[in-house]
């Protein structure tokens, strides 16, 4: 906690604070710690209890995913304040975990919607990876219907699982683009030059366009 301390930056504080994230800690310098301290789950478990962002930031990268029950990661979802913590900790720890379907299913339907929002988020996972068993139609039906008034964490993470079924299933493609032109959620979205918009339409276009690109390479 000493050495995070002294790592505190007034002005990345300031940029992280902007995102919801109240911390000052170069990610960069966070993840060199990481990798020094290798992996240490009573360690892990101990900076997770501390409740400060920098702290349980570590936590994740120095924990064992598959060391944690059911619960442990639903508890942990549930006191992540910060939007950074609620991400890594859902990408570096709850995806790796072998309850991590169990825990899908039951935060899409979970009333709180940055829990939900984890529940799409693992549901994009397997979109793209393990698609199988998943009722493809029945999401974009859901999305279709809840995602332009959804709030802003729980509707970026619903866009995501919608240009991931566009770009990843060509006979749902259409539809996809479609829902996202209707909706138009995200469609004015700043975007750095060279970067991907996260407009549905746009992004589905630009990743399909890539991936055609690559097999004619």
């Amino acid at each position: 906690m000493t050495e995070l301390a002294a790592l505190e930056d007034p002005k990345t504080r300031a940029v992280n604070e902007r995102h919801g994230d109240d911390h000052g800690v170069n990610l960069g310098k966070l993840r060199a710690i990481a990798k020094r301290l290798r992996t240490q789950q009573e360690l892990a478990v101990r900076l997770w209890e501390t409740d400060d962002t920098a702290a349980r930031l570590l936590a994740i990268l120095v924990c064992r995913p598959k060391a944690f029950g059911r619960d442990e990661p639903d508890a942990m979802l549930r006191e992540a304040r910060a939007p950074k913590v609620h991400d890594w900790l859902v990408n570096h720890v709850v995806k790796k975990n072998p309850h991590a379907e169990e825990l899908r299913v039951a935060w899409l339907a979970d009333p709180d919607p940055v829990v939900a929002g984890a529940g799409w988020a693992l549901t994009t996972e397997r979109v793209a990876k393990r698609p199988d068993g998943l009722d493809l139609a029945g999401l974009l039906d859901v999305v279709e219907a809840e995602m332009k008034d959804a709030p802003p964490r729980l509707q970026w993470a619903m866009n995501h699982c919608l240009a991931r079924i566009g770009i990843e299933h060509a006979g749902l493609r259409a539809r996809a683009v479609g829902i996202g032109e209707r909706l138009e959620v995200l469609k004015d979205y700043p975007t750095s030059a060279g970067c991907t918009s996260p407009f549905a339409p746009v992004w589905i276009a630009e990743m399909v366009r890539r991936q055609d690109a690559a097999k004619t390479a």
